[in-house]
């Protein structure tokens, strides 16, 4: 089966083509390194020739409102309008748990319009929600501020490792398309705010974190369950001990 992979090269990408490959798929990584643009639409018709599943990991490089909103918006159409025109059976999409209810942020509004597009789009597809990477933790706690102390949210979190997730990517991309939404999540729920006072700690990091119910997150206010699955969700197996241990970031550890 051919597979395309937008956003094949990142960090998601490229795990999921790995596995896409080692199952025996013609893949094609899309990505501006290989010709193929999803804003300017170069490359798109010719790399969606006998595509039979599409798979967008594609992420905005600004998370400015108004540049989310218009990368989200100029890909996801071109996206679908060569998918549509070359006949691809089975559209999956990667998107955020709780993107429903966060339309306060710039980020998620981008999210929210690429949804829209993919539901409207008369495709069949997969949407994928997920809840935030181990990997995002550092950026997590740089949009928290500078200061010694940072106010983070209570709300809960179930994060889950980059490895989990491009193994749930790919085997749906695999499957027939659920026509809906999928959620995945890591194995273990916390607060926020102690799981990023448990990542400084572990990696050296004096700074002290202050759990604050009305701390926002990324201009969002959340709410207790904001972003974990409320219903059945795939849970991958790395929790924050065996993805900290993996990553090299904790302190003593080789970087």
């Amino acid at each position: 089966m051919k597979i395309l992979v937008i956003g094949g090269t990142g960090r998601i990408g490229s795990k999921v083509v790995d596995r896409l490959h080692a199952a025996g798929h013609e893949v094609v990584v899309a990505a501006p390194s290989t010709g193929i643009d999803v804003l300017s639409g170069e490359g798109l018709a010719a790399a969606m020739a006998g595509t039979e599943v599409v798979v967008d990991l594609a992420n905005s490089p600004s998370f400015e409102d108004a540049a989310v909103l218009s990368f989200f918006v100029t890909a996801g159409h071109n996206i679908l309008t060569a998918a549509a025109q070359a006949g691809v059976r089975h559209h999956v999409g990667l998107s955020v748990v709780g993107t429903d209810k966060l339309a306060a942020s710039g980020y998620f509004r981008g999210k929210i319009a690429q949804e829209r597009l993919i539901r409207d789009s008369g495709l069949a597809y997969t949407i994928i929600h997920s809840t935030q990477f181990f990997e995002f933790l550092p950026g997590i706690l740089q949009a928290a501020g500078d200061g010694q102390t940072l106010q983070l949210p209570t709300a809960a979190v179930q994060p889950i490792a980059a490895e989990d997730v491009a193994d749930a990517v790919a085997r749906i991309a695999q499957q027939a398309p659920a026509n809906g939404v999928v959620e995945i999540a890591g194995p273990e729920r916390e607060s926020m705010a102690v799981l990023a006072q448990r990542f400084l700690q572990a990696t050296g990091d004096a700074r002290e974190v202050v759990g604050d119910a009305q701390a926002r997150y990324f201009g969002a206010q959340l709410q207790q369950d904001t972003l974990v699955p409320v219903g059945q969700a795939w849970l991958g197996t790395i929790g924050f001990e065996r993805w900290l241990q993996q990553s090299g970031l904790a302190q003593g550890q080789p970087a």
